[in-house]
């Protein structure tokens, strides 16, 4: 065989040695060949078909994937070719075409010499456009700064700093915190999981507040009061004294909310204290007027503790009441959010572990010039902030300066007496640092006991991790004024800059069908209480089914649209893993494409589309949901058809669009955890194991048992063991969450479904099963009586039917037929002429009587 040798590329010589000689075994005209200098032994080769055979055998040893490149030498031999030879000489068939279409033949008569076109100059790759490719919609949200949607640019690359306020901790979290960190929760992950920002999340706990001290003091005051028993007359006698200042309270009240709250108040005090007097005149036993004051003691708690507190706040002394208190409610609050799926805080900060920070940013203000000292108090200078070139105050809601009740009640219930009022030097000023009174807990300052104002704290810990700008800061709507406008103020005179926050994010409020919540006004739903009717996926859904900014209604409504929604997603990635679990080789899995699946996929990337856009439009989750129920909706037709065609659906097709919408999902909070499954896990949030892939294989096997019976049952006729089967689909394998859908002429369909949701499922088809066998029993009793009637009228003769009818008729002619009315008068021809119709018809019913009789079947 010949060897080929090649050189560096530029001086490729390709050098045959041949030798033609014949061995034993060799046939006429098949040379062995060995290294000579060019191609003459084979072109020696007398016979055409031979020197063909012999020239295939050579090229067949060269290499055209490790670019092999023509010599000088094949060019001659080329040219001696006056064609290429038949198909079976592939080899030089190959080499002949290819030397043909880099051999420039124009020049063959002017220049003898090989000539070769190279690629790099007389075939140049032609030249090549960019596509042009569509604008990109960028990521905008609605920015309290501007009321405007703004375009989000981060201030350090891709990293976004974000500082929320949390809650003020001293009673349980409800539903209007669920609306404000479920929906924080929602674009925290969208911005890191879906725009693939770095976040890095700040929030706060206020545990030092007016609130906390104010119902920390009167829990302890409260049950010292219990622990000293009172009598049922001295009971009477104090929540009758403690009365009159609430009385007093009550009337002053303008606000209809707070007074109608009041007002209830006061009614459940009245209606528990009437039978305790009554009991008391009875002179009824002990233990019977016990129960009476324990009713009483619950009812006027909130009566009896202000009165309290009036007399013997200062009293209340010991550190320690004030800081129980906030530690108890902050766990709570932190089981909550961890039961509602809300990611926890990079940093948490807590106001009683910022104090000597607090101390250091105040005294930088007052140092600044925007701060004064009064009193012991350090109170902010509004005048003197929002006069001066750099700065202005109220940036988010510039209209409510001077609004003194929203100012008040930033403030706080122990912060607002006259004393305190008069040390401002204006009305807007708001407290930095407030002076401590007995009664309240204190820390060391150079301007002496006291303790940090609300609105400080936040800009004092935010500032502490976040520097001097951070990209957004977040709250609840009604945390616009006064709390965020005097943080933006206070934060600003600080660092001496005009843009502290960039982006100024505010929840909608939630209201508890159609009116207002508050937990002031004690018209709340606590956390725990709503996961008691709903899963944290529903309310979360429901959250995502409105706009973050705008304001959420909590109602039946909500809810079930919610569920429904819950449950329409769920049917379909049940449906899709039941399709997958059909069993294929690693090639059935690749299905022909035919229209309805181009269709569907192009209004899939077409949806995926439109959900950038929305995301990109504020987090518009509403309208993601709506596009992803849009598409489950395209795809359920599709398999439908797929179906009635009894054809099977494009396995990897739904399973990409599964994919999809479960990361999706998760993006938004609404799965927890980081499997690759589809769907909603079953078991709920915090369902470590995979229950689905661990029980699926065993249920896959009893159905296909059961399927196997049934078709037994069904050819034997043996209806016990179809009831036995209808049972074990029916009542049994819902008590474990397992749902069996029977299909006629199709495998069983099986599904992992909440336990709770089937019993649901089963006690509403029982009612429609009752409801139906119900109808059916009434139509049977109806039609019964309708042939009863019929045949009561049938027995009738017609000469006796119209002799009853005395009402009607005063006389008859010899056939019972009525002439006469009641006066007397005779009847007319067109009465006689519907009388006698009547007649005959009775008469031929009565015919039909009697020969029914005479059949024996009148009965």
């Amino acid at each position: 065989m010949p060897r080929v040798i090649m050189s560096l590329p530029g001086d490729i010589v390709v050098r045959v040695l041949c030798e033609c000689t014949r061995t034993p075994g060799e046939g006429p005209g098949l040379p062995r060949y060995h290294h000579t200098s060019d191609y003459s032994c084979i072109l020696s080769i007398s016979e055409e078909e031979a020197r063909w055979k012999a020239l295939n055998e050579f090229l067949s040893t060269r290499s055209y994937v490790q670019g092999f490149t023509f010599s000088q030498a094949d060019v001659e031999v080329f040219r001696q070719l006056p064609s290429p030879p038949g198909d079976p000489h592939f080899h030089v068939v190959r080499w002949y075409r290819h030397i043909e279409a880099i051999y420039d033949v124009s020049n063959e008569k002017h220049d003898s010499s090989c000539q070769l076109r190279t690629s790099k100059s007389k075939r140049a790759q032609p030249p090549w456009s960019p596509p042009q490719g569509t604008k990109q919609p960028k990521l905008c949200l609605y920015n309290s700064l501007t009321r405007n949607k703004e375009v989000f640019q981060p201030q350090n690359g891709n990293v976004v700093t974000w500082y929320c306020c949390g809650p003020t901790v001293y009673d349980a979290s409800h539903m209007g915190h669920a609306r404000s960190y479920i929906s924080f929760d929602i674009l925290r992950r969208v911005l890191r999981d879906y725009f693939k920002y770095d976040v890095f999340y700040c929030m706060n706990i206020t545990d030092i507040d007016d609130k906390i001290i104010k119902r920390a003091r009167q829990n302890h005051l409260f049950e010292q009061y219990r622990e000293k028993k009172p009598s049922a007359a001295q009971l009477l006698e104090d929540v009758q004294t403690a009365s009159e200042p609430f009385s007093v309270k009550l009337h002053e009240t303008s606000d209809p909310d707070k007074k109608q709250m009041l007002e209830r108040i006061q009614n459940a005090v009245k209606g528990a204290v009437e039978p305790l007097e009554k009991a008391l005149r009875n002179r009824l036993s002990e233990e019977e007027l016990n129960q009476h004051a324990e009713v009483v003691l619950q009812e006027a708690k909130d009566i009896l503790s202000e009165w309290l507190d009036a007399k013997l706040c200062s009293q209340v002394t010991d550190n320690a009441i004030f800081s129980n208190l906030p530690k108890f409610w902050e766990e709570e609050y932190h089981k909550d959010m961890a039961a509602l799926n809300v990611l926890p805080a990079d940093v948490l900060t807590r106001v009683s572990e910022y104090v000597p920070e607090i101390v250091d940013f105040v005294q930088r203000i007052v140092d600044n010039g925007y701060g004064y000292v009064s009193n012991g108090s350090v109170y902010f200078d509004t005048m003197k902030f929002d006069t001066s070139e750099k700065h202005s105050y109220a940036k988010l809601v510039p209209e409510a300066v001077g609004d003194q009740k929203a100012l008040q009640e930033g403030e706080g219930d122990l912060s607002i007496s006259a004393d305190r009022l008069s040390e401002k030097r204006s009305p807007n000023d708001f407290a930095l640092w407030k002076s401590s009174k007995p009664g309240e807990p204190s820390w060391d300052s150079p301007w002496g006991k006291g303790r940090p104002g609300w609105h400080i704290e936040c800009s004092a810990m935010a500032g502490s991790i976040l520097g001097e700008s951070m990209d957004i800061h977040g709250g609840g709507f009604d945390l616009r004024f006064p709390h965020h406008d005097n943080e933006l103020a206070q934060s600003e005179a600080y660092f001496d800059n005009d843009n502290w926050v960039r982006y100024f994010l505010h929840t909608g409020h939630l209201t508890i069908a159609g009116c207002k919540m508050s937990k002031s006004l004690k018209n709340f739903i606590t956390i725990k209480d709503a996961l008691k009717k709903h899963t944290a996926r529903q309310l979360r859904l429901a959250f995502l089914m409105h706009s973050w900014k705008d304001t959420l209604d909590y109602s039946n409504n909500t809810m079930e649209s919610a569920i429904q929604y819950e449950k329409f997603m769920n049917e379909f990635f049940l449906n899709v893993k039941d399709i997958l679990r059909a069993p294929t080789d690693a090639t059935g899995q690749f299905e022909k494409w035919d229209n309805q699946e181009i269709e569907l996929n192009k209004s899939f990337f077409d949806k995926k589309a439109t959900v950038h856009e929305a995301l990109c439009d504020n987090i518009d989750t509403r309208t993601v949901l709506e596009e992803m129920r849009s598409l489950v909706g395209q795809c359920n037709s599709y398999i439908a058809g797929k179906k009635s065609a009894r054809q099977m659906p494009n396995r990897t097709l739904l399973e990409n669009i599964s994919i999809y919408l479960t990361q999706m999902f998760k993006i938004f909070g609404a799965i927890e955890g980081d499997e690759t499954n589809i769907g909603f896990p079953v078991g709920g949030y915090g369902q470590t194991l995979n229950l689905e892939s661990t029980v699926m294989p065993y249920l896959q096997i009893l159905s296909e048992f059961r399927e196997g019976v049934r078709q037994i049952a069904k050819d034997k006729k043996v209806s016990e063991v179809l009831q036995l089967c209808d049972a074990l689909r029916d009542d049994v394998l819902p008590e474990h969450g397992v749902r069996f859908e029977d299909h006629e002429g199709l495998p069983t369909v099986v599904k992992l479904v909440d336990r709770d949701t089937l019993l649901k499922e089963r006690e509403e088809k029982k009612k429609i099963e009752e409801e139906k066998k119900r109808k059916k029993e009434a139509a049977a009793r109806k039609k019964q009586e309708q042939e009863a009637a019929k045949l009561a009228k049938m027995k009738i003769p017609p000469g006796e039917m119209f002799k009853s009818e005395h009402d009607k008729y005063s006389k008859f002619d010899e056939n019972g037929f009525p002439t006469h009315d009641t006066e007397g008068k005779e009847l007319s021809k067109g009465q006689m002429k519907k009388l006698k119709k009547l007649y005959e018809a009775q008469e031929k019913l009565y015919k039909e009587y009697l020969q029914m009789v005479q059949n024996g079947t009148a009965n």
